[in-house]
């Protein structure tokens, strides 16, 4: 009996699993699904991996060089050159754009620096260009022509602004020379924008002075009125500098030669001849009869006429002290002095000749010798006009 019990009690537990799995086909019913056709609740989790999940956690190296490379071209230093060669890069493929990375990329970049740095030259003074020279023969690694073109060029630009600026500073005027002392006390940048605008504006300030000045003391018409013009207009300071290096020169001219002409009309031979050789020729002439040519022409003239004169003897000399109003030789001199006195006069008076020697002060200078000379003939015409009315 107690052999049985345990036999069945083996048989049912060899047979439980078998009707545990079975039962709920037949719970179901005829109409169920088979079991083989139902998803598993873990089915999704089992699926096949997406393969764009690994792709997009590991960079694609070609990828990366090639977004490099267009930051490379974009760069605002990157040349013509640079873009081409990084383009053609990316067109040629991984390993092309590799060597441009790693290679092309760093010998362009040196040879982008050597063209910037050599187009410093044409704006460069003294120090930049030595420096420049001395870059260009060992600067043999990107790092030094960076740093040159970065740093250095400022630093020696600056250097040969100072050297610039302390020349306008010995040679201008006042208001230049207090303005380029306040740039040299400031910063790099003070002291070129002192020589880009300052300096001609503070020149512009000088100009009107010396116009001034020379207004002040020049007599001629036609510069006289072209000064008045310019300072009631509103000139830049291009047109000033202009008016003072150019311009007024070809009007002193034209007034020197209205005044020669003024000169020789009813003179000797010799200040005719004299005159008319210098409106022949150069400025230079010119201001040069005025100044003393035609002060030498007059003693010519004057020494031919005192040679027409009668060698006085004792008679012709007591026949002369007795009639100096009557129509001997007192009366050829009294005539002579008239004409040449008429001549002066048509001229525009004894003033006019002197006048014309003050033209020439600004543009030779120093002409006291030659008014001398005018007041000393002067002087002798009145002496001889007083003599003939005794």
């Amino acid at each position: 009996m107690k052999f049985s019990r345990i036999a069945a009690a083996v048989t049912t537990a060899a047979l439980a699993p078998a009707v545990l799995i079975a039962s709920p086909a037949f719970a179901a019913g005829p109409d169920a699904p088979a079991t083989s056709t139902k998803p598993a609740p873990t089915t999704p989790d089992q699926a096949v991996p997406d393969q764009a999940v690994p792709d997009q956690a590991v960079p694609d190296p070609a990828e990366e060089d090639r977004k490099t490379i267009l930051a490379i071209i974009a760069h605002p230093m990157a040349s013509e050159f640079m873009k081409e060669a990084g383009r053609k890069a990316i067109a040629d493929g991984p390993q092309a754009m590799r060597k441009f990375i790693e290679i092309d990329q760093h010998n362009i970049r040196m040879d982008d620096y050597r063209i910037a740095i050599l187009r410093l030259l044409p704006n460069a003074g003294p120090g930049l260009k030595g420096g420049i020279n001395k870059i260009l023969s060992s600067g043999d690694n990107i790092e030094k022509l960076r740093h040159f073109y970065d740093v250095t060029q400022h630093e020696l630009r600056d250097d040969d602004n100072k050297v610039e600026i302390s020349r306008l500073i010995g040679t201008g005027g006042t208001a230049v020379k207090e303005a380029g002392k306040k740039a040299l006390q400031g910063t790099p940048a003070d002291r070129a924008e002192f020589l880009k605008t300052g300096r001609h504006l503070a020149q512009a300030q000088d100009d009107l002075v010396e116009l001034a000045r020379i207004d002040e003391g020049w007599d001629g018409p036609i510069l006289s009125a072209a000064i008045s013009k310019l300072m009631n207009g509103s000139p830049t300071p291009a047109e000033l500098r202009h008016f003072l290096e150019v311009t007024q020169y070809e009007l002193r001219d034209q007034d020197n030669r209205v005044a020669i002409a003024k000169i020789i009309d009813g003179g000797g031979p010799e200040l005719v001849k004299a005159g008319r050789a210098a409106l022949a020729g150069t400025p230079a002439d010119r201001t040069e009869f005025l100044k003393t040519g035609q002060h030498e022409a007059r003693a010519k003239d004057q020494a031919a006429k005192d040679k027409e004169k009668p060698a006085p003897g004792k008679d012709g000399q007591e026949q002369g002290n007795g009639s100096g109003t009557g129509s001997g030789a007192g009366g050829n001199t009294t005539g002579t002095g008239n004409t040449t006195i008429a001549a002066q006069g048509h001229n525009g008076s004894p003033l006019a000749t002197t006048g014309a020697g003050d033209h020439t002060t600004l543009i030779a200078g120093g002409a006291g010798t030659a008014l001398a000379a005018g007041a000393g003939l002067l002087l002798a015409a009145r002496m001889r006009r007083a003599a003939a009315a005794r």
